[in-house]
């Protein structure tokens, strides 16, 4: 009998590439597909086709999806949205699920979500992006603090980046909240309220603890070098980024919309990126370590040349 391999979480917070080829699909390299897991929220980017099928392969159950982003409606990031809404329904997944993506979109994206007859047991909610700006939350929906933005991209048609953000917070010190006597549930209790009355007098919040900034992960794909790029890109912990081209063919990547290696990285390397993961390699390319090459000549951070079912982990915080 069968038996699907445990897929164990290296991190709280990582990324599984479920895909990484651009228009054309390899034998190596499935269509578009990304799954963030960040805490308790897992978002599924840019689902091409078969993504539900890399999903089973990856181990990952429709039933822990919180969020769908779509960043724009050509079919290699798009066409597996139907697969996966109807294994949502299947599964009778109770959380609503919202699914972002450019307005301009929104018959494409109606269209996949009722392509077939199914029994229709999902919970979506459909949101159309039309300017730059936080992403809003919806009723039902299952999300922990951080705020996701999308920013308008330049490519072929209507897309957008996205960017995750963790507000900032405080780390607790042992040795000074062992100094002032806080122990067990007082420490919690400090944490939420921002002071706390002691035997020895009240204890800020502030005394015991250092500050701690918040992390963060951008995901950009067929663009062209814009601003969004770069206020996307900017001193994020981990990016997610397309390298359609080499720098060769550089001409290719203006007339298409997209970005090379190259350009990716040294949007890394100027921003301040702590984890570089390249992505969407053309057809026209079968060695890799091209891609790892050229980025290494101008970026030194955390690299990652990505392939089908791989899991990064994003960076310890600082």
């Amino acid at each position: 009998m069968f038996q699907r391999p445990a897929h164990h979480r290296v991190s709280s917070r990582e990324l599984v590439a479920l895909g990484t080829a651009s228009q054309v699909p390899t034998r190596t390299r499935n269509h578009n597909g990304y799954v963030l897991f960040w805490d308790d929220e897992v978002i599924l980017f840019d689902p091409g086709e078969g993504s539900q099928r890399q999903m089973l392969h990856a181990g990952i159950s429709a039933t822990a999806l919180t969020r769908i982003a779509i960043t724009h409606l050509h079919g290699d990031h798009s066409l597996g949205l139907a697969g996966v809404v109807q294994r949502i329904s299947l599964d009778a997944v109770p959380q609503t699920i919202p699914v972002v993506f450019p307005a301009s979109g929104r018959r494409w994206v109606e269209a996949l979500c009722d392509s077939t007859a199914y029994y229709h047991q999902e919970r979506l909610a459909l949101q159309g992006l039309t300017r730059d700006g936080v992403v809003s939350r919806v009723p039902g929906e299952l999300h922990g603090p951080a705020v996701l933005r999308a920013e308008r991209l330049d490519h072929s048609l209507e897309a957008y980046g996205y960017r995750l953000d963790e507000p900032d917070g405080r780390r607790m010190d042992p040795a000074r909240l062992a100094e002032a006597g806080i122990t067990g549930p007082d420490v919690g209790r400090l944490a939420q309220e921002g002071t706390l009355d002691t035997e020895r007098g009240v204890v800020r919040l502030e005394d015991v603890s250092a500050p701690r900034p918040g992390q963060s992960f951008a995901f950009v794909m067929d663009t062209r070098l814009c601003d969004a790029v770069w206020s996307l890109a900017d001193g994020v912990d981990m990016l997610v980024i397309e390298s359609t081209y080499l720098d060769r063919d550089s001409n290719l990547a203006r007339d298409h919309g997209h970005l090379t290696a190259l350009q990716a990285a040294t949007v890394a390397a100027q921003s301040g990126v702590r984890s570089l993961v390249l992505t969407h390699f053309s057809q026209r390319y079968t060695d890799p370590t091209e891609f790892e090459r050229e980025a290494r000549t101008v970026y030194d951070g955390e690299l990652t040349v990505a392939a089908d079912l791989d899991r990064v982990a994003v960076p310890r915080r600082r």
